[in-house]
């Protein structure tokens, strides 16, 4: 975590200043070097802002490489109604027998230009754990992301691009949906995939899973966790929604970025609980396939270059490493009064680095 060296401490670029080390230790101008997570066109926005300036939707430690918003859930129903009397897409009133509204949709080929509809206000059920959510037309696990056709990128050929976007699958499998991460075990083949030379990654890693994790240092930030004494997710089945795109990155790096929106339903833990509640989880990470010639590495791993998380019902400013949703009443309840609301289905804007937020970053969600 660049320790000894913090932003703003050195008028130097970081640029310059990595070529001087580089070239003073090893003379060679192109020899590999260990990879860093920091969002560099963030982080120099961020020096340059004003203290005060986090944004309500996220959260930027020191140095600011990963974000993260959390919301309370509200539900607003002014807005069912607007959509009652309005309903362009025809949702209302046709739900079936299992909770879905209407057919499947088709994977998410490109940012929607919109919020999904409002569902009518359903509440859902043990057996129906996504009624009147748009999630119940979305697909179960790894089928919601869509995985783009491979094409020759940076240093990679067509077959390594189409392997790497397989692998990047396999993250997102292995950090948000696996079943055992889920229950609040130790995402083992998740980490596994992350480049061991990451000096601040790999720190971040260690201090994550302590017992008392940090905000900085919430593995919530690339994992999601239910603490089984508080709450458990209902079923096998997780909904998704979300894509993968990819680029050429810093030194003909395969730079992957995803950005998919995962769905929990959950219950309390004690037996004979049948309250469900959901807890919505979007992330966005930014990951580079890099080239070993340039960049030290391991096979068959990658190198974080930025992540952020925004969450709904999944706890607001609490720092357990857990997922806390609220049941009951608590559940219900707008939360900070005055506050904006944003919708945690609506996929239309990237997730933003946001403005000042005078509630700490808690916020009201119209819908759960």
């Amino acid at each position: 975590m660049n320790a000894g060296r913090g932003p703003g401490d050195s008028s130097v670029p970081d640029d310059e200043w990595e070529r001087f080390l580089r070239d003073s230790v090893e003379g060679v101008a192109d020899a590999p070097k260990e990879p860093s997570a920091r969002a560099r066109v963030v982080t120099e926005r961020l020096r340059d802002e004003p203290a005060g300036g986090e944004g309500w939707r996220t959260y930027t430690p020191a140095p600011p490489r990963r974000k993260k918003g959390r919301y309370l859930v509200g539900l607003l129903a002014a807005v069912a109604l607007l959509v009652v009397a309005f309903d362009p897409w025809e949702m209302i009133g046709s739900s079936d027998g299992d909770g879905k509204s209407g057919p499947p949709l088709a994977q998410e080929s490109e940012r929607p230009t919109g919020a999904p509809p409002v569902e009518p206000a359903r509440l859902p059920t043990l057996d129906e754990p996504f009624r009147g959510s748009p999630a119940a037309r979305w697909a179960d696990g790894t089928a919601g992301i869509t995985v783009p056709a491979a094409r020759a990128t940076g240093w990679m050929s067509k077959a390594q691009v189409e392997k790497a976007l397989r692998q990047t699958r396999d993250f997102l499998a292995a950090s948000s949906l696996d079943p055992a991460v889920l229950r609040g075990e130790r995402p083992t083949k998740a980490i596994a995939l992350i480049n061991p030379h990451q000096k601040d990654v790999k720190d971040y890693l260690a201090a994550a899973f302590r017992t008392t994790p940090t905000e900085a240092n919430d593995p919530l930030l690339l994992f999601s966790r239910f603490d089984t004494s508080y709450a458990r997710v209902v079923g096998d089945t997780v909904k998704t929604r979300g894509r993968m795109t990819f680029r050429e990155g810093d030194r003909g790096a395969l730079q992957v970025t995803t950005d998919v929106t995962y769905v929990y339903p959950v219950v309390q833990a004690e037996a004979g609980s049948d309250e469900v509640v959901r807890t919505i989880v979007r992330r966005e990470v930014v990951l580079n396939w890099d080239d070993p010639s340039k960049i030290i590495t391991e096979p068959g791993t990658f190198s974080l270059v930025s992540y952020k998380v925004d969450m709904t019902n999944g706890g607001c400013d609490t720092h357990t490493g857990y997922f806390t949703p609220e049941f009951g009443a608590d559940g219900s309840a707008t939360g900070a009064t005055g506050g904006e609301a944003v919708d945690p289905y609506d996929r239309s804007a990237s997730m933003p680095d946001g403005t000042g937020s005078p509630d700490g970053g808690c916020r009201t969600a119209t819908r759960s």
